[in-house]
C-alpha cells in the first residue's frame, strides 16, 4: 500500500512567552526545526508543530506468531482500517513547545534526563496532554477535542490531578471537533509500521542503538549487535532517522500517550476485523507506545503495549499529537 506523505507547519504564533534569558536583537535558531537563522526582537522566535499527513488505509495490528518476545495475550494480529487520514507530529512534543503553550512554570524537565528546547517534554501525565492538546487549539481557533465536565475550555476543569481521578477518566472527544488529541492505539501503529510488518519500522526484527535511543548494551533484542553509546536520558527529537512515513523516534526517546484505554484484547476486536477502533470503552490504565532511553530493545516494537496511571508522570513518558 503506497501512503502519500504531505508536511505542514502549524503555527503558534499567537503565543508569547518569555523564556529564560533576556530578549535582545541576537541571532538565534528558529525553533524546533527550523535550520536557518532569524532576528529575535521580543521575545523568542515562534515555535511550530511540523506534521505528517497520513493517509487512511488497513493494515495488521499485533504481533506475527514468531516474532521474538512477543506477549500472545496482547498482540493478537487482527485487519484494522482507518478510514480517515490524520495529521501526525512529525516529532515528539518537545519541552519548548511545552513551555509555550503552559508557561514557564509548569517546566518539570532535569539536566539529568536531557533538558533543552528541542528535547522531548517529559514528566508529562496523560492529564497534562489533555489540557496541552485543548490550549493549543484554542490559541489556533481550532475546536478543542477534548470535554471535561461539559466544557472544552481546561480553566474550567481546575486543577490537574495528580492521582487517579473519575472526572478526568470521563474525558470524551468532541464530534468534529479539529483540535489537537491523542492518537488511538490503531492510528499510533499504523503511523509507526509506515507499511512495515516487522518488530520494527526500519523493516527488521533487528535494532541497533544507533537506530534509536534505548538501552541496548546487554539486551538490544534477538541477537543484535550491543555496540554504540547508551545515553542514560532522552536526546533532542529527530535526533535518529525517521520512518518510510518521515516520522521521528516512534521507537524509542520517550514513551508516547495514546488516548485508548488499555484491554488485552484490544477493546473486544482482537483478532477480528475492525474499522476506526477507539479501544476499550473504560478500564485501569492508559496505553503508552513506542519505548525510551531506557527500555531493552524488546519493548520497542512497533506491536509492543504498555500501560501507565493517567497521572503517571516519568522521565521516561512524553507524548505527540495528531490532528483530523
Amino acid at each position: 500500500m503506497k501512503v502519500i506523505q504531505k508536511s505542514i507547519l502549524v503555527s503558534i504564533a499567537a503565543i508569547i512567552v518569555t523564556l529564560a534569558g533576556a530578549c535582545d536583537d541576537t541571532l538565534v535558531p528558529r525553533n524546533p526545526f527550523w535550520p536557518e537563522k532569524e532576528k529575535k526582537s521580543s521575545g523568542p522566535p515562534p515555535l511550530v508543530i511540523e506534521m505528517v499527513w497520513i493517509e487512511p488505509g488497513t493494515f495488521t495490528m499485533g504481533s506475527p506468531v514468531g516474532e521474538p518476545n512477543r506477549l500472545a495475550d496482547r498482540e493478537t494480529q487482527h485487519s484494522v482500517t482507518l478510514t480517515k487520514g490524520f495529521y501526525m507530529g512529525k516529532y515528539q512534543v518537545t519541552q519548548g513547545q511545552w513551555i509555550a503553550v503552559m508557561g514557564a512554570g509548569e517546566d518539570r524537565t532535569t539536566t539529568t534526563y536531557g533538558k533543552g528546547t528541542n528535547y522531548p517534554v517529559y514528566y508529562v501525565s496523560w492529564y497534562d496532554a489533555l489540557v496541552f492538546c485543548n490550549k493549543l487549539s484554542i490559541t489556533e481557533g481550532l475546536t478543542p477535542a477534548y470535554r471535561i465536565s461539559g466544557s472544552t475550555n481546561p480553566s474550567d476543569w481546575g486543577s490537574i490531578p495528580t492521582s487517579n481521578n473519575t472526572t478526568w477518566n470521563a474525558a470524551a472527544i468532541v464530534s468534529g471537533s479539529t483540535g489537537y488529541r491523542l492518537p488511538t492505539e490503531a492510528q499510533w501503529e499504523y503511523a509507526c509500521r509506515a507499511g512495515t510488518s516487522t518488530a520494527f519500522n526500519w523493516g527488521t526484527n533487528q535494532i541497533t542503538m544507533g537506530q534509536a535511543n534505548f538501552d541496548g548494551r546487554s539486551n538490544a533484542y534477538n541477537g543484535s549487535s550491543t555496540a554504540g553509546t547508551y545515553l542514560g536520558r532522552t536526546t533532542t527529537v529527530g535526533s535518529y532517522a525517521p520512518n518510510a512515513w518521515g516520522l521521528y523516534d516512534m521507537h524509542g526517546n520517550v514513551w508516547e500517550w495514546c488516548g485508548d484505554w488499555y484491554n488485552a484484547n484490544y477493546g473486544g476486536t482482537s483478532g477480528a476485523a475492525v474499522t476506526d477502533p477507539t479501544g476499550a470503552a473504560s478500564g485501569t490504565y492508559r496505553v503508552t507506545r513506542g519505548g525510551s532511553w531506557s527500555s531493552d530493545g524488546l519493548y520497542l516494537r512497533s506491536a509492543y503495549r504498555y500501560v501507565n496511571n493517567a497521572s503517571a508522570r516519568s522521565s521516561i513518558i512524553g507524548f505527540r499529537l495528531v490532528r483530523p
